[in-house]
């Protein structure tokens, strides 16, 4: 087993406490030395400058690769497209293109009058200005919207690919097959770009379930088991750890390069997961905030 490259996501703070949680975050994963780093947009683009705040931030005083989420809700395309100058101003070269979730309450994605209706189209839009590499979103397991179609997701990778994407980045999951059959499905299909594995270390199975119930990530019975086990007994980081360690390994041993954890701003358990697979601090910060 090779040792793999790693990335990690991070999200914008909305108050002081978060900041301070960020920026720890930040410095101790940075001397991992991420191919690169994630900043999510919120629901709604709820977290707008946020995320810009903290894409620039991040890139300008550690150093990172930063790729800032982008998405279709909520804006006019040029409102849109002034984001990305900004972002290309600052000298950005990354963007995760995303439609983007709806406003919460909303029922459903309802595209701008004046916007982009979907991914492929923002992604054709960003892939024309020549300026950033652009990683999109992938689904193993089926999305909600793809009303039972196992084939659907696969065929909307293809297009987003088409349309100029570069690599994807998936949703998270819990089995190592779940990957190897997407991947393989997606081969079938003629995309042989990277397809990154979305890697969650739990900290809260409570909170985890319900995430993945929302986004209609199904959960093995076996794991649930456990984890609920684990959380009665607080044992909850130690079994995470394990189970996402074997779910690693398993990866890294079906032929997988690069792995991209959800860190959800605590980084210690991504860290300790990373040391077992073997993947120690590279580098220190030579810059800090």
């Amino acid at each position: 087993m090779s040792q793999p490259r790693v990335s990690f996501e991070f999200f914008p703070p909305k108050s002081l406490d978060a900041s301070f949680k960020l920026w720890e975050t930040v410095r101790a994963l940075a001397p991992l030395d991420p191919s690169f780093v994630s900043v999510t947009y919120g629901a709604g683009g709820t977290t707008r400058k946020l995320t810009h705040e903290a894409v620039t931030t991040i890139e300008k005083n550690y150093g990172l690769n930063v790729a800032a989420h982008l998405t279709c809700v909520d804006a006019s395309r040029d409102e849109t497209m002034e984001i990305v100058k900004a972002y290309s101003d600052a000298g950005i070269t990354e963007l995760v293109a995303l439609r983007g979730d709806p406003p919460k309450g909303s029922g459903g994605f309802t595209p701008h009058p004046e916007g982009f209706a979907n991914s492929c189209e923002l992604i054709e839009a960003l892939a024309d200005t020549g300026k950033f590499n652009l990683r999109v979103g992938a689904y193993p397991d089926p999305h909600p919207e793809a009303r039972g179609d196992p084939s659907a997701d696969v065929r909307w990778l293809k297009r987003k690919f088409q349309a100029g994407a570069h690599s994807a980045i998936t949703q998270f999951f819990f089995e190592p097959d779940t990957y190897f059959r997407f991947r393989d499905a997606c081969a079938s299909e003629g995309i042989d770009a990277p397809i990154i594995p979305g890697i969650i270390p739990i900290e809260s199975w409570k909170g985890v379930r319900k995430f993945a119930t929302a986004c209609g990530t199904p959960i093995p019975a076996w794991f649930d088991e456990a984890m609920t086990k684990a959380e009665d007994d607080g044992r909850t980081a130690e079994v995470s750890a394990e189970l996402c360690v074997d779910l690693c390994r398993k990866l890294l041993d079906g032929g997988v390069d690069d792995l991209h954890f959800y860190t959800l701003n605590k980084p210690e358990l991504t860290k300790q997961i990373c040391a077992q697979l073997g993947i120690t601090p590279k580098k220190s910060l030579e810059r800090v905030a």
